[in-house]
């Protein structure tokens, strides 16, 4: 009886990790807009209405991929990037979600992109991220906003402008 069970759930596992697969190659076409959004991307980030906390997690994503300490290691073939490229669709993603309404129809109109295919390139995407991650993740920007206004409560940000300059100085 134990036996059937563990066949019964490896095959249950073999037919999850098969329709992923097929979720995946789903996704191909979305990549090759890649582009097209980093281009969105930036125009948003140059506009002066973007809020702050979003272009943070941009910032922090980035600095993800230059510090180069990695969950999963870069030297591991086809998976050591995995966490590098889920690192980058997720900053992007919760970037994309705090864009004001008015701003994303006029960036999208400026450069083009159509706005329905944009929104069904991004519930593809939003359909790949497990839920429990896009949860964690949400948080992050109010995250962001609350230690940017502990900072200037406590007036850190004089403070530590200060000290990197004076670091910058000496080296």
């Amino acid at each position: 009886m134990g036996r059937s069970t563990s066949k019964r759930s490896r095959g249950s596992r073999g037919r999850a990790g098969f329709s992923r697969a097929l979720k995946l190659l789903a996704f191909l076409p979305v990549a090759s807009r890649i582009p097209t959004y980093a281009r969105l991307v930036t125009a948003l980030v140059l506009d002066d209405r973007m809020p702050t906390s979003r272009k943070a997690l941009l910032a922090g994503a980035a600095g993800y991929l230059v510090v180069g300490r990695d969950l999963i290691p870069d030297y591991l073939p086809v998976i050591g990037g995995i966490d590098d490229l889920v690192v980058v669709v997720l900053a992007v993603d919760l970037f994309l979600e705090g864009v004001p309404d008015d701003l994303l129809e006029e960036k999208l109109e400026d450069l083009g992109i159509d706005r329905a295919a944009f929104d069904r390139d991004i519930a593809q995407v939003r359909r790949l991220t497990p839920g429990p991650v896009r949860r964690t993740i949400r948080r992050v920007p109010g995250l962001i906003g609350g230690a940017g206004d502990v900072m200037k409560q406590l007036g850190l940000g004089p403070r530590m402008r200060a000290w990197i300059t004076k670091e910058e100085r000496s080296a």
